[in-house]
């Protein structure tokens, strides 16, 4: 394991790891903590302040004085704009630093989360840019009447972010609700908050006023659900299971407050005939042992057409057999461990289940052992097959395990994709691109992509449907849409 840097050292070393509210660095209102583990060796990182109702009641306070202060709110699009660039210019400065702090909190190799950040700082960059150019009044041709619509920004906007993707995602939300003018509360994931933090350390070096960024450290069943809860909040985002976001959701409900979901998924690659075996094998196997399966838009069904499913599940194998398991410091680690020991549990249970309904076994999975780190929360891949109502191929599992369903044919395929409760994203795979167009239109989801899998362009909407979520979506346009409310201004003539 690589030693840590002294960057990282510095900011680890004054413990316990405080929350960021009203611009100043502070513990939990009962002085309570809770322990972030590193899930390579299953050792302490960090004590960090739990956040409890009071803590996000000051949290919330604070960001809504900063928007009615309106030392960001009102400022033109391009003051705002300068600041947030310069937010992305010390998210890359200090990528290394970020990109350590997220592989050792996650658990994810280095190289993987180095992605992460330099994707969320083009993230900033884009809507910083984008909400320079976007039309905030829009004139109506009303007869008898001067009309206009105007889009102004919510007000307190509250984030509760996932631990697969910590920063990536809080760049995803963030980023177009700073860039429409609202202000932020956010609570990271308890397994993972220390990306967050860094984060708002950098805000703060920005420049960023203070109340703007708030960050509410703690555990879901606290410091989550009384955010959700809060009256405060104009705006909710959750990322996360389907199980929480009803609950989200609900919660936003009593309080008639806006909430955008993007939740679980049971992704679907769709393989004809006419593929190249090995190449799509290989990138299938790739995808679902990224950041060790917790991908919610990744694939886990693979709907083979029956004429190469034999050839494609020896190729699948191997590639999945060959993947290099460690800790994500190591240098040489393709996939590093699942998050938490009741995560590990969670894909082991499901693996078990899964044998008992009678599902063929290809790669049986399993735990995982690393010598080096025998306390470590590792899992081996594993690839099934069979019916198509095995619960290891209709529910979420959230960790390096695939499921192979054969096909014969485009109706067929597509039925099998299309019974699934989720809706997230799905791919299909084809040389004949008029075919892969066509039914790639009639999988019910929010993305399909075409001989490729997690394909995340800036400027392309991302969403879910049914049990995936609803509301907005990131990294398109209308994610700074779904940030800024329309309001009508209207005088009679004559």
């Amino acid at each position: 394991m690589a030693i840590r840097s002294a960057a990282v050292e510095s900011f680890l070393g004054s413990q316990p790891l405080r929350m960021h509210v009203n611009g100043a660095w502070t513990p939990a209102d009962d002085q309570s903590t809770f322990d972030v583990l590193d899930p390579g060796t299953g050792t302490r990182i960090a004590a960090v302040a739990a956040g409890s109702v009071s803590d996000v009641d000051r949290a919330v306070r604070a960001a809504r004085a900063a928007f009615e202060a309106a030392t960001w709110s009102r400022l033109p699009a391009s003051d705002r704009a300068v600041l947030i660039h310069r937010l992305a210019d010390l998210i890359q400065k200090r990528a290394d630093v970020l990109a350590e702090i997220e592989s050792l909190d996650v658990g994810k190799p280095v190289p993987q989360a180095a992605y992460d950040i330099s994707h969320a700082a083009q993230t900033f960059r884009y809507y910083a840019d984008l909400s320079v150019n976007t039309r905030r009044s829009e004139p109506l041709a009303i007869s008898g009447y001067e009309a206009r619509s105007v889009r102004v920004p919510h007000g307190v906007c509250a984030f509760i972010f996932p631990w697969n993707f910590p920063f990536l995602l809080l760049g995803c939300g963030v980023a177009p609700a700073l860039a429409a003018g609202n202000t932020v509360v956010i609570k990271p994931a308890e397994d993972t908050p220390l990306s967050t933090l860094y984060f708002a350390q950098l805000a703060e070096e920005a420049g960023i006023p203070r109340g703007v960024i708030n960050v509410v450290t703690g555990l879901g069943a606290g410091a989550g659900a009384a955010l959700a809860a809060h009256p405060g909040i104009n705006h909710m985002a959750f990322t996360g299971s389907t199980v929480v976001g009803r609950q989200v959701a609900a919660n936003c409900g009593r309080n008639l407050v806006p909430v955008s979901l993007e939740l679980g998924g049971k992704g679907a690659a769709v393989l004809f005939d006419d593929v190249t075996v090995e190449a799509a094998a290989t990138a299938l196997a790739g995808a679902v042992t990224l950041n060790t399966g917790q991908v919610c838009c990744t694939a886990t069904r693979w709907l083979v057409h029956e004429k190469i499913a034999h050839r494609f599940i020896e190729v699948a194998v191997a590639a999945m057999q060959d993947t290099k398991i460690g800790h994500g410091g190591d240098s040489a680690t393709q996939m590093g461990p699942v998050v938490n020991a009741r995560q590990r549990e969670r894909v082991l249970g499901y693996l078990k289940k899964g044998r008992e309904e009678g599902a063929e076994v290809y790669l049986s999975g399993g735990p995982a052992q690393v010598a080096e780190h025998p306390g470590g929360f590792y899992v081996q891949p594993a690839l099934l097959g069979g019916s198509p109502d095995n619960i290891c191929a209709r529910e979420e599992i959230f960790g390096p395990v695939a499921y192979v369903i054969p096909f014969r044919d485009e109706a067929e395929a597509i039925q099998l994709v299309n019974r699934s409760p989720y809706g997230l994203a799905n791919s299909v795979w084809s040389t004949d691109l008029e075919r892969a167009n066509r039914v790639a239109e009639q999988l019910s989801a929010g993305n399909s992509w075409i001989n490729g899998h997690n394909m995340f362009p800036h400027g392309v909407p991302y969403a879910g449907w049914n049990q995936s979520g609803h509301g907005g979506g990131v990294l398109g346009p209308n994610a700074l849409d779904d940030f800024l409310r329309k309001q009508s201004v209207v005088r009679a003539l004559g």
